[in-house]
């Protein structure tokens, strides 16, 4: 894979450099937990609010047959502002071309972050399709439709110019959150979401979360489809509204979370903050286990 490859998956005007080797590269022989399809949205690459290192865990712990990234990869509305690419940004993008060379199908369905690459659709970069949407059949026959999901957003389609001042607000949250992460780290403390927890306590967010979600599956609906996957609200879903399956895949600011297929086509969400809990309990309760002294066996009464 060359470094055109990768910079043609970037969008074009936003980030006119070449990517730099991986600073940390995919480990080799690592165990995988493998799905048929994985869903993953609103990463953000380019903002200090994206969890890249929480990202590359679930990369180097997961695998699929396909790939859909749905919106959001890359956030050009902040890049364009202030340039911000750190290393692990770096290594996210190539672990995705590396798996679309190592035969997954990836599928990029820009988001309203990345629409300059929404020009691109029908495309095909280092072997990343560009898609405008997208249709997937799971492995139990359903139809799905996959879309960003900003086409819904009220905000997005009647007061562009309160979705930038909405944005700024959001980063400035984001900001605090790193500084409140970073404190449960020095106490040892598992990752916590400040944002996502403010927005299930401010009621018009519960409304418009809802209504959106809604909206999403009623127009899925009227399409013929049997249910939609999504993003764009940062907030991971799976619901039926009306016969209608609504997933949403979360983020990977807030939640870290990943939609995926099991190979008989039932869906379930991956909280990845979660699942490394759990991998390192499981560890340290090895580490006892192995550390525990030999008791010598009693010995029998003469």
């Amino acid at each position: 894979m060359t470094e055109t490859d990768a910079q043609a998956v970037l969008p074009a005007g936003v980030t006119p450099f070449p990517l730099r080797p991986q600073s940390v590269p995919e480990p080799e022989g690592q165990r995988r937990r493998r799905f048929r399809t994985i869903w993953i949205s609103d990463i953000h690459l380019g903002t200090r609010g994206c969890n890249a290192r929480m990202l590359i865990d679930f990369l180097d712990h997961t695998d699929s047959d396909t790939l859909y990234l749905v919106g959001d990869i890359i956030d050009g509305w902040r890049l364009r502002k202030k340039f911000y690419w750190p290393p692990e940004h770096n290594d996210v993008v190539w672990r995705i071309l590396k798996r679309a060379r190592r035969g997954t199908r990836v599928v990029y369905i820009p988001g309203n972050h990345d629409e300059v690459v929404r020009q691109f659709a029908g495309l095909n970069f280092g072997g990343v399709e560009i898609a405008r949407a997208a249709f997937h059949t799971t492995a139990d026959g359903r139809r799905l439709m996959v879309l960003h999901g900003d086409e819904f957003d009220a905000v997005m389609l009647a007061h562009r110019w309160l979705a930038f001042v909405g944005d700024a607000l959001y980063h400035l949250m984001m900001a605090l959150n790193g500084w409140v992460n970073a404190a449960r780290r020095a106490l040892g403390l598992p990752y916590w979401s400040l944002s996502k927890a403010a927005k299930h306590k401010v009621k018009n967010a519960v409304e418009f979360i809802s209504k959106y979600e809604e909206v999403v599956a009623r127009a899925a609906g009227e399409r013929g489809v049997d249910g939609v996957v999504c993003g764009h609200i940062h907030t991971a879903e799976i619901r039926n509204f009306d016969g209608v399956d609504y997933y949403n895949d979360g983020d990977w600011v807030e939640g870290c979370t990943a939609l995926v297929e099991q190979f008989d086509g039932s869906m379930e969400l991956l909280h990845w903050p979660q699942e490394m809990a759990a991998r390192q309990r499981e560890a340290e309760a090895a580490r006892t286990v192995v550390d525990q002294p030999a008791i010598a066996p009693e010995r029998e009464a003469a």
